[in-house]
């Protein structure tokens, strides 16, 4: 009865948390920089990588070809079932929403033009593990980023 009571307890929390996360947006630009990762390991972030776990390495692209790496995010964000919040030349907000529970994350991608480079920030807005969700949702917006050829 007591381990009833108990898990009964946790998935009603758990619904609360995932409540909570639907409110709140993205920190945006601080400085022109993405916003650094709180002291918990449910965010990660490519602009920042001085010995923390929250490190994750940057994307490079080819400013060759001329092609708008904005829009192609947008594309890849979307296919990958993102929202798009905000969005400008050189940045863009999204959302994610977990299929259990509804929990609700946060990617910010800036796109520096002068190093070619696309910085990521993905982090959850509430709780404090995400199971590495942040971290392998940027490696597949990378991964698919790179399949549209649009890399150096």
């Amino acid at each position: 009865m007591l381990i009833t009571i108990l898990a009964v307890a946790a998935v009603i929390a758990l619904f609360m948390m995932a409540r909570a996360s639907h409110t709140g947006q993205a920190p945006g630009l601080v400085d022109g920089r993405l916003a650094r990762c709180p002291d918990k390991p449910n965010c990660v972030c490519s602009e920042y990588r001085e010995g923390s776990g929250h490190a994750i390495e940057p994307l490079e692209f080819s400013a060759r070809t001329g092609e708008d790496p904005t829009a192609k995010l947008r594309e890849v964000i979307i296919e990958a079932g993102g929202s798009i919040r905000t969005e400008r030349e050189d940045y863009i907000a999204a959302t994610f929403t977990s299929s259990w529970f509804g929990f609700v994350d946060d990617l910010e991608v800036r796109i520096d033009d002068q190093a070619a480079r696309i910085h990521f920030r993905s982090a959850s807005r509430v709780g404090y593990g995400d199971l590495d969700a942040n971290r392998k949702r940027v490696e597949l917006l990378q991964k698919r980023f790179r399949e549209t050829g649009s890399v150096d």
